[in-house]
């Protein structure tokens, strides 16, 4: 007869999973957990941020200690012996008993919550002295308590479903199994607690808030607590019982909330003694973009930062692309942080690569906002891109599994070691859907949310097109100032259909389709003032006050032509090399990556190669590679082909003579380019009017002869009519319901119609006039009566998949007005995470090489790959490899297959064959 190893008298909560005899006892675990809440809510903003969830201006001593004791709560269901016989060897079993099977622990609680006999169930809540001491609590007759509780039972990142059909009744999993007794540790459980936050216990104390909000972030919090107090580098194992822990958990506490970068205390203190926000000229003295950028600021950059209130909870500015939106709002970030309203921020880019570019700018301005030696690291919140300097700290890592976190050092910041956790950053550059994943239906989201809620968040080129990213957005934005946060939104071609959205259905609880009710006439949104800053009322109820900004300086006037060539890519291409070779930096931008892909090639055709050649020259090129900007490049190519560009075309660094660089809708945004001709496709007008930001973006005298006025070319169908795509064609090139990227045949037609009404636009003057005109739906209703045959029903067909994206939107997010217990039903997630993920964005998957081929420009290893998901479908499946997979190396660059197909990439990037 064997003898039990001695821990296995203990309930342990954490365990090394190389050795399971090395244990951290449960009861201090929950104290770790506990502590790190307790510790969280003394940080100002964050015990703000939750008191507003809960309609409270601040939490008192009371009630978040009473807090404290949920999270510290958080594992309880490890009591049962199915958990706790996980690390047990086989010695001596209790006489007549079988082994329980194996349970969980958060799951396998629930019977007990949901059962009323003594015997099975009430012995748990009787252990924790719940009806006198948590009923004490409530004023809603347990609903709130029961809330919380279910809340932080699901500190995992999903909510608990109570009507659990897989899991049955299982009373054996609870009772006595050696010296293991789980209803007498339930007790001292209870006992311990009061003796960790006795002021929870305490007369005193107004009853816990009711809000269903309040749950909502108090999950996330507590999500966070666990996974920083998870992490054994700052809360080493404790295998044996130690009755004073708790003051250990405190002081380990501590230093882990400053570690992470949570507890801004003494920066805040560095700021003040620093004397506050610097000046504008030398916050933005790096030479940045942006009409004012390192002198004075320029009037739309006042007006964010001085004229409109700090307290709004959402501004939006709208201004012309190139006139310092970026600048506007990192000023009114700084000025925010100096008054105390937001700890960091989270900017928000509509892509990888904008965020990339952004990255860099932000890192700068930051050095200069915070005194030396408490700058935070600016995280790049971009999964799977690294940062080209092994210095810096904005390096983002693989995803390190749940509850097993490794910190190795310094070198990186912890929000940086996951997505999971990129908001939990102090600031963070990222994509808007890293922002969004706080109000969708996917795991780990509330954290994402509480942890953003402290900072303000910065969305740049909104668009309105999206419908169901639209719907994302604005419940990201309710929850986000439901909990006392700030937004702020930036567009240069917002129109005011999308604007009042944004705006009154902050604190009004409007949906989409209510606040549709609330759309100005056409004539009166025209003669809204542009360039203009709007601020929502900072006491909610949907009221907003718009005011006209100011000139900024970037007035232009722009030539505009359509060409019916769209398919012509002879014609394109000779276009283009005519503007280059009298010296024009040309952009042609295509709509879909193929006609992209053809136009280059014709051109690379036209130009011909060799040194002796002048017009091989004209080529767009990386390291003297000929190549195209468009999404499908691995990252670092990627980086390679922006940096080129920028040097080309960029402000300060563009050489004389012609060039000629093609691309997609990738050369529209945020990158820092100025063109002296602009050839595109056909477009809605927001996103021309955004393309049309890349030429003449700034003013100089050293253009071309012939280009010194603004000149943009529009590739239209060959007989300028776009009724053909109405019906499924092979060229549409993204336009219509076919062509998958421009769907609203509408906006595009009533784009056509302005490019012949008005050749030349005067921006920033005419750009109220052109979205409206081209996007509001009195304006699209009079194209469809028109238009005639076939339009009605393209109409209705539009309005239909709008209708189906908010139904879609509305299942996918998250519903923070109901409640853990009471409306439990509604705050469950459904387990289509994928999917929801997936409607981000285009739907990718990651392929990774082993061993990595080199890269066709600069031969650095491409470890791996997006593809598109649609690109390995096979009827209802989708076929994906589940390692690195090899690659056969070609002149070209290398080719590798999947399920069968082959794929190559090269210079011209990812392709399908």
């Amino acid at each position: 007869m064997t003898t039990q190893p001695a821990y296995t008298r203990y309930f342990w909560g954490k365990s090394d999973r190389r050795d399971p005899g090395r244990i951290h006892l449960l009861e201090h675990h929950l104290a770790d957990v506990g502590a790190c809440l307790e510790r969280l809510l003394m940080q100002r903003t964050i015990r703000r941020r939750l008191a507003s969830a809960g309609g409270r201006d601040d939490l008192d001593d009371a009630t978040a200690a009473r807090l404290a004791v949920f999270a510290a709560l958080h594992d309880i269901g490890k009591v049962n012996i199915g958990f706790q016989t996980r690390i047990w060897g086989d010695g001596d079993l209790p006489a007549g008993r079988r082994r329980p099977g194996r349970a969980g622990h958060t799951n396998h609680l629930l019977p007990v919550l949901t059962d009323d006999d003594y015997e099975t169930a009430g012995w748990f809540f009787g252990g924790l002295d719940w009806e006198k001491r948590f009923l004490t609590w409530d004023d809603k007759d347990g609903e709130t308590v029961c809330g919380l509780l279910l809340a932080t039972l699901s500190h995992h990142g999903i909510p608990l479903q109570l009507a659990n059909s897989h899991i049955g009744k299982n009373p054996p999993i609870w009772r006595s199994y050696g010296d293991l007794k789980p209803r007498e540790y339930v007790a001292r459980i209870g006992s311990l607690l009061k003796q960790w936050f006795p002021a929870a216990f305490g007369a005193d104390g107004p009853p816990l808030p009711d809000a269903a909000g309040f749950q909502h972030h108090f999950l996330g919090l507590c999500n966070l607590a666990d996974w920083i107090g998870s992490n054994e580098e700052w809360f080493p194992f404790v295998g044996e019982p130690d009755d004073g822990y708790i003051g250990r958990a405190r002081e380990q506490a501590e230093y882990a909330i400053g570690k992470v970068g949570l507890d801004v205390g003494a920066q805040r203190a560095a700021f003040g003694n620093g004397g506050g926000v610097p000046d504008f000229s030398n916050l933005f003295a790096f030479g940045e973009s942006g009409a004012g950028a390192g002198a004075e600021p320029n009037a739309i950059q006042r007006a964010a930062a001085l004229d409109t209130p700090l307290e709004a909870p959402v501004a939006i500015i709208e201004s012309e692309t190139g006139s310092g939106k970026t600048e506007a709002a990192l000023w009114r970030f700084a000025r925010m942080y100096a008054a105390g309203r937001v700890d960091g921020m989270y900017f928000a880019l509509p892509t990888r690569a904008a965020a990339v570019q952004i990255h860099g700018r932000v890192e700068r301005f930051a050095a200069k906002l915070f005194p030396e030696g408490c700058c935070p690291p600016v995280v790049l919140a971009v999964p799977g891109y690294r940062d080209d300097n092994p210095a810096s700290a904005a390096v983002a890592i693989p995803d390190y599994p749940h509850g097993h976190d490794t910190h190795t050092g310094d070198e990186k910041p912890w929000a940086a070691e996951s997505s999971k956790r990129f908001l939990a950053a102090q600031i963070a550059v990222g994509t808007v859907d890293q922002a969004m994943l706080g109000a969708l239906k996917v795991k780990n989201a509330h954290m994402r949310s509480s942890c953003l809620a402290r900072n303000l968040l910065v969305v740049d080129e909104v668009h309105a097109s999206d419908v169901y990213m639209g719907v994302v957005l604005e419940r990201l934005l309710a929850a986000h100032t439901g909990a006392g946060g700030y937004a702020l939104l930036m567009s240069a071609t917002l129109g005011s259909a999308a604007r009042e959205r944004w705006l009154r259905s902050v604190g009004s609880g409007m949906t989409g389709a209510d606040a549709a009710d609330g759309f100005s006439d056409m004539k009166a949104a025209i003669a809204t003032p542009y360039p203009a800053i709007s601020a929502a009322a900072s006491g909610g109820g949907g009221d907003y006050e718009i005011r006209a900004a100011g000139e900024n300086g970037q007035r232009k006037a722009v030539e505009i032509s359509a060409a019916a060539e769209m398919g012509d890519f002879e014609g394109v291409a000779r276009r283009a090399l005519e503007a280059a070779r009298a010296g024009a930096k040309v952009l042609v931008v295509r709509n879909t990556v193929g006609y992209a892909v053809s136009t280059q090639q014709r051109v690379e055709e036209l130009a011909g190669a060799g040194d002796d050649n002048a017009d091989a020259g004209l080529c767009f090129a990386v390291k003297g590679i000929r190549t195209l900007h468009h999404g499908r490049f691995a990252a670092g190519d990627r980086r390679l082909l922006d940096r080129r560009v920028e040097e080309l075309l960029g402000k300060d660094t563009r050489a004389s003579g012609g060039v000629i660089v093609v691309g997609t809708q990738t050369l529209e945004q945020s990158l820092d380019i100025d063109a002296d001709l602009l050839i595109t496709d056909l477009c809605p007008v927001d996103v021309l009017l955004q393309r049309i930001g890349r030429l003449h973006r700034h003013s100089r005298d050293d253009r071309p002869a012939g280009y010194g006025k603004a000149q943009c070319v529009v590739l239209t169908p060959a007989d300028g009519d776009l009724s053909r795509l109405l019906k499924r064609t092979p060229n549409a090139n993204g336009l219509g319901e076919y062509g998958g990227v421009y769907v609203d045949l509408r906006i595009l037609e009533a784009t056509r119609r302005l490019i012949g009404e008005y050749p030349q636009w005067s921006i920033p003057e005419m750009n109220r006039k052109l979205v409206e005109r081209a996007m509001h739906p009195a304006a699209l209703e009079a194209v469809t009566q028109e238009m005639g045959e076939g339009w009605p029903a393209h109409a209705s067909s539009v309005r239909g998949t709008q209708i189906a994206d908010v139904s879609a939107g509305g299942r996918a997010v998250i519903r923070f007005d109901k409640a853990f217990f009471a409306d439990n039903r509604e705050v469950v997630f459904h387990g289509d995470e994928e999917r929801i993920r997936t409607r981000l964005g285009e739907e990718r998957v990651d392929i990774a090489f082993e061993p990595a081929p080199g890269s066709p420009f600069d031969g650095k290893p491409v470890d791996k790959v997006a593809l598109p998901l649609r690109w390995l479908r096979r009827g209802e499946g989708v076929e994906i490899p589940e390692g690195p997979i090899a690659v056969e190396e070609c002149d070209s660059g290398f080719e590798f297959s999947i399920g069968g197909r082959r794929f190559g990439y090269g210079r011209l990037g990812l392709e399908a064959y």
